[in-house]
């Protein structure tokens, strides 16, 4: 991918955060946008702020339904045209204890973060190879997808699922024309916190006092601290950067570079010598 100018883009969780700044870099390069997302709200402001700029379409559907995404794809290609840029950026963040986690939440977090992308995925890749005039799809994983972090069991997991379905397709999809770039952000300063702490389905979970106490204290501070991140816009503008470049990574920061690199070297000490048998 060269060039980004009359192509469309469909962003999940295109309404705020992460999602919004890739919209507003791509609409500023020439590309029309769809953005999808579950707060319709979000989406009429998104949708006023860049009309201005570039032609716009909104839908608000949440990334676990298959079904509203096959329908947005067919609507997108009726009012914009074909895809050929896909953003798979929605997802949600929450730590809980993992003898604690309840099926609900396994689905919720699993089913938005990693079962999104894969949505995205089978709903657009294959209108794009079909038309053969390749394009470029963007996952956001996480830095806590390339090694285990303090944002949870849910998140790691699938965050890390994300990882391994980009860097295994990248390959892949290489001769087709079609580009990946997966993006592993660190602390950006979004509201995703709180606003996965509202949509969290928190029924049925039994914690202490105490764990409670330390959920909410956990939200807070992390809350705190990405007030003082790097900006959704400047994600956006590096996205930007790697779509046109085809770039596969994408870091924000080196916030996870000594994890990565203690654990690809606990990885590699595991691993038995040359010449000893199996």
């Amino acid at each position: 991918m060269t060039d980004v100018q009359g192509r469309i883009a469909f962003i999940t969780g295109g309404g705020n955060g992460i999602g919004l700044g890739i919209a507003r870099s791509l609409a500023r390069a020439g590309a029309s946008v769809a953005l999808a997302d579950i707060d319709p709200e979000a989406l009429a402001r998104a949708r006023a702020e860049l009309e201005p700029i570039s032609s716009v379409a909104t839908y608000d559907f949440d990334v676990r339904d298959r079904d509203a995404f096959a329908a947005a794809a067919d609507a997108v290609e009726k009012e914009l045209g074909p895809v050929s840029l896909l953003v798979n950026n929605a997802g949600v963040a929450g730590a809980f204890p993992a003898d604690k986690l309840t099926y609900a939440l396994w689905d919720w977090a699993i089913g938005t973060n990693l079962g999104g992308v894969i949505n995205g995925i089978r709903t657009f890749l294959p209108r794009m190879s079909e038309r053969g005039e390749g394009g470029h799809i963007v996952n956001t994983a996480s830095g806590a997808g390339l090694a285990g972090t303090s944002s949870g069991v849910l998140y790691c997991t699938a965050k890390f699922g994300v990882v391994g379905l980009s860097e295994s397709m990248g390959p892949e999809l290489a001769a087709s024309g079609i580009g990946v770039t997966l993006l592993c952000p660190g602390p950006v300063n979004t509201d995703i916190v709180e606003r996965s702490a509202r949509a969290a389905p928190l029924e049925g979970l039994e914690l202490t006092e105490e764990e409670e106490r330390q959920r909410l204290e956990r939200i807070a501070s992390v809350k705190a601290a990405l007030s003082e991140a790097v900006s959704p816009d400047e994600v956006g503008e590096m996205v930007l950067s790697a779509i046109l470049e085809d770039r596969f990574y994408v870091h924000t920061d080196r916030v996870m570079a000594e994890r990565v690199a203690a654990r690809t070297q606990a990885i590699l000490d595991a691993a038995p010598s040359v010449g000893i048998a199996a």
